[in-house]
Parts: C-alpha cells; structure tokens; sequence
C-alpha cells in the first residue's frame, strides 16, 4: 500500500507527523508532498523541523495568491504528482486550500482520498474555510472526526465516506512534544515571565483585511497591555494589513514587551509557541487549531470571531467566543488577566494522544 499525505500551510503539519509516525511503525510506504501555501521559513521549515517530519517528497511551491489562484495552480501541479506517486490512498487534513485543491483532483482521477479532521462546522460560509470542508467531506472516502458533533454534520450533508471517529491528531503532537516545549528557553529570549502576558495571533480576513475591525481589536488590545504586557507574534500577511492601513504605529515591532504596548514579534517555531501558550495568562486568537490547544493546555482562550466550527472547546475546553468588538475584546481580556489560572479543564473525547494510532489502523485494514 501507498499513501500519499499533502500538506500546505502550518496547521496541517501538526496533524500530518502523528499520522505519519503511526503509518511508518506499520512499515506502510508513505510520501509526503507540500505544497508551499505557507512558505515563509518560520511558518514552514522551522514546523518540519520541530515536529520531525521527514523533508517532503515533493514540494509545488505555489506561493501566496488569491483563493481562485493559489487553488487553481495547487491542482494543476499536484496532478502530475499523482500520476508519478499512483497513491492507492491520499491523506489531506485540515481546511486550507491545498485541501480542497488535492481533494478535487483525486476525485477527478478516481483515486480514494481520506479527510483529516472531517466534519468540522462553522455554519458560516462567508468563511473560506467553510466551504473547503463542505467540499472536501463530499469527495472523500475516510472521513477522520475529531469531534462527536462531527459525524451528525456529515450525516445530515450525506456525505458518502466512511466516517471514523477518532480523535484529535493535533493533541497528538501537542502531547508528544509539550516537555520539550517547556524547556524552552523563549521566555527569557523574549523578556516575559511565566503567567504574565497574554498571547494574540490574528490573521483571518475577517479581522485584518477591514481597517476598523484591526483599528479597533488593536486599540482594546493595548488598553488590555496596561495591566499585563500582551504579545503578538505577527503572520507575515497582517504584517502587510498593517501597513497598508497605516496602523503600524498602533503596536511595537520587536524590543521587549512592556506594560502599555502590543508588542509584535516574527512567527516562531512549534516548539517555542507551544511554551508561549503553556505559560501565557490569556490566548486572544482568530485561530481554530489554538482553540484546541489551549483547552489541553488548561489556558483561557478568547476567540475574536462570531462562531466556531469546534463548538467543543467552548462545551467542555477552555474557550469563550467574544465576537470582534472592542469594548468586549478589551473586557473579557482584562477579566482574563485578573482571574485565577484555570486548572482541571475537561478534556473532549479522544483528545489523548492517540488518534494518529487509531487512523493508522483504519488506513492498514483497507490495505
């Protein structure tokens, strides 16, 4: 048997090494290709080196782009991957576009295709994100849940795979590399103290593409500073929002973060931002995957959005949804802040460091 993973941005890579790992203790043949959605160093290379993934394959490079473009130039060049490879299974995790564009052309060209982390739902489809998972569960064959709400979706949108449950891959890694995470010396790199920051990333479209909703999440993000130092490591792409907005003065790039100031760093590896979340007082993100690890993590987390599509880390983790509004931004985060650190957070079903085991064996018993 041949498999075939794909992996294109950050996120994936999380989920990609445990299922890899747990194939290559099967003696399964294995390829990995990526390809280049993300391809800033520390938003790519510096993952493959902290996770253990072996170098990819087969690297697309395709760069950054419009949705339309980046999709459409991931299809054309992973098709003549797959006539080379001829996988007789091809893994694709996530939601980003490298996901439906690998879904899309396997099902093209008849060739099975598994799902990563199927059924996620935020019911938004102003999301980009949203319609790569409607998508993507349509076309696959092996349907990989993280969540027990994920399986009723896929019903109710008929999908036609076979829906496992097993658990979330990206605890998997989290788990395996959370001791050497705290060994890590980036506290002290960057002059913070343990349980005293609050940790932001943004870079949805939704929150830095609008230059009120930036202004705004910014200036309740430094009222929050004045009580504890807040740090920002900034996506390459808000980076950009930022300057073409001409917000760049509302935070500090580099030096180190004080009381007042959003103080913006470069992206970090795994390693580094897992010790950064460990120990910060309150995570305020955009991110899905960070709403999962924080609710392992026992770390309050607030999520600048209107929905989720892993309604799970509010039900039983760590996570509260607080919209994009400033005056709440500016509260929940000061509340945060003040209160007690969280401890004995519930853990969701299955998030135990095993679901790369369980989606090995499933992938084996079609061998």
């Amino acid at each position: 048997m041949r498999v075939l993973h794909v992996a294109g941005a950050r996120p994936n890579f999380m989920k990609v090494a445990p299922v890899m790992r747990a194939l290559a203790d099967r003696s399964i043949d294995q390829a990995l290709v990526h390809t280049g959605q993300h391809y800033d160093p520390m938003m790519s290379a510096a993952f493959f080196d902290d996770l253990g993934l072996p170098e990819p394959d087969v690297h697309l490079e395709v760069g950054s782009g419009s949705h339309a473009a980046q999709t459409a130039r991931i299809m054309e060049r992973i098709e003549p991957v797959l006539l080379d490879q001829k996988p007789d299974l091809t893994v694709v995790v996530g939601d980003v576009n490298s996901t439906i564009a690998v879904a899309l052309v396997c099902a093209k060209m008849l060739l099975p295709v598994a799902h990563v982390e199927a059924g996620l739902r935020s019911f938004d489809r102003t999301m980009p994100e949203e319609i790569n998972r409607l998508l993507t569960d349509q076309l696959s064959d092996l349907l990989f849940t993280t969540s027990p709400e994920a399986e009723a979706n896929l019903t109710a949108e008929g999908c036609r795979g076979e829906i496992h449950f097993v658990g979330n891959p990206m605890i998997d890694s989290l788990e395996r590399h959370l001791t050497h995470a705290r060994a890590s010396d980036v506290l002290e790199r960057i002059g913070l103290e343990q349980r005293g920051y609050a940790l932001v990333t943004l870079h949805r479209p939704s929150n830095v593409d609008d230059p009120e909703t930036l202004r705004g999440i910014l200036e309740a993000l430094r009222d929050a500073a004045v009580e504890l130092p807040v740090l920002f490591p900034i996506h390459p792409r808000t980076v950009k929002m930022l300057d073409t907005f001409g917000l760049s003065e509302m935070v500090m790039m580099g030096g180190a973060p004080a009381r007042g100031i959003v103080t913006c760093i470069d992206p970090v590896g795994y390693v580094d931002f897992l010790r950064l979340m460990a120990d910060a007082r309150v995570v305020v993100t955009d991110s899905g995957g960070i709403q999962e690890e924080t609710t392992i993590l026992g770390v309050p987390c607030l999520t600048v959005r209107h929905n989720t599509e892993r309604p799970i880390t509010c039900e039983l983790g760590t996570n509260t949804l607080i919209g994009t509004d400033p005056e709440r931004i500016r509260t929940e985060t000061l509340a945060a802040a003040r209160a007690e650190p969280l401890r004995d957070a519930q853990r969701p079903p299955l998030w135990d460091g095993k679901a790369g085991e369980r989606i090995a064996d499933v992938i084996v018993a079609r061998a």
